[in-house]
């Protein structure tokens, strides 16, 4: 018997599995790569919605989680996985630097803009009107951490590549059975691919679709993470990941032409040299009307739990939400309602 069977191996699968690892639990994954959202993810952490200028929920707490966690994995893997790096916004305009002046006095966002103006020239770019700094930023490498876990996890037979099928799943009150695994539990963190759970599948999880770009240029010349419209993020030998477009519609992970021209159009705002694209790529992130997490346990079944509607902060979000389902399972912690799947459970759902 294990302790867990986990469904999907995204940055949700792969919290959760480190959750139950660190605390001397075993674990099987299943897997089938049908969702790419943290696989094409920019991977950025940032503690503040800079469209709004507007502190991210928990953000202190989550950024303090997350290094611990990230730390813990790179240890483990011997491999680096986040690199610390200044986030900073272009201004437009005067106003927007008195904007970014005003929200800095803020109490909740103080610790993370800087009140000093970045006037540094970065070859490729104009900037009349300088940069503002965003503190406690950088990304992670979430492609490498995925391909790196899933190797750890096969090295240990605890990953299997194939689609769950749900109707093979044996529940009973201590124990459920899965094509010849018996377990204690079973976790579903399967991103936009839950509304194929029968289990989980009122859950309000829209895909909004994000398509991203590999460019490279020989006249950009930026060592800092640029982020207004949208990302762009230096990756060496010049070559930069540049994103995001965000499509409610289209549900699908191939990249657009619509999707195309709208991140030239935003790309040419910002940059003034030539570029050409290397790759282009798409995914859909499980996002909620609310923004925030979906995590908890099924009405009828104590041994059913789900870990979804990380949306574009995945990377920040990950970590302690997962420790905050394991908590609820392990010790019997209360998930706080804004995050917890009761909040938006249907009339007829008991």
């Amino acid at each position: 018997m294990v302790d867990y069977i986990i469904v999907g191996c995204g940055l949700a699968g792969i919290s959760f599995a480190e959750q139950a690892l660190n605390n001397n639990n075993t674990i099987v994954v299943f897997d089938n790569d049908s969702q790419k959202s943290s696989r094409i993810a920019g991977g950025l952490y940032n503690p503040v919605i800079l469209k709004r200028f507007s502190e991210v929920w928990q953000a202190e707490e989550q950024l303090v989680e997350m290094k611990r966690f990230y730390k813990k994995v790179e240890d483990k893997l011997a491999i680096q996985f986040d690199f610390p790096k200044p986030i900073l916004r272009k201004f437009f305009s005067i106003e927007e630097q008195n904007n970014w002046f005003a929200a800095s006095d803020k109490r909740g966002l103080a610790p993370f803009l800087s009140p000093t103006l970045i006037t540094k020239k970065f070859s490729g770019i104009d900037s009349p009107y300088n940069y503002g700094e965003v503190l406690h930023t950088g990304y992670v490498d979430t492609a490498s951490l995925l391909k790196e876990y899933k190797k750890y996890l096969e090295n240990s037979n605890s990953i299997r590549y194939e689609a769950f099928d749900y109707s093979s799943l044996k529940i009973d009150t201590d124990q459920l059975t899965y094509k010849g695994i018996t377990a204690k539990h079973i976790v579903f963190a399967e991103g936009f691919g839950i509304h194929q759970n029968p289990f989980f599948s009122f859950l309000p999880v829209d895909g909004t679709k994000g398509e991203l770009f590999i460019i490279e240029s020989d006249d950009l010349k930026l060592d800092v993470i640029l982020n207004t419209s949208v990302f762009i993020l230096p990756l060496g030998a010049n070559r930069y990941k540049v994103g995001a477009t965000y499509n409610w519609k289209d549900k699908t992970d191939l990249p657009t032409e619509e999707g195309k021209l709208e991140l030239l159009e935003r790309i040419r705002e910002i940059i003034d040299c030539d570029f050409k694209i290397i790759e282009h790529f798409a995914g859909v992130r499980p996002t909620v009307y609310d923004r925030r997490p979906l995590i908890g346990t099924h009405a009828d079944y104590n041994n059913v739990h789900v870990l979804n509607g990380l949306g574009t902060r995945g990377v920040m979000l990950g970590p302690s939400m997962a420790r905050e389902l394991f908590d609820k399972i392990e010790n019997g912690k209360i998930i706080e309602r804004e995050i917890n799947i009761q909040r938006v459970k249907p009339k007829n759902y008991r």
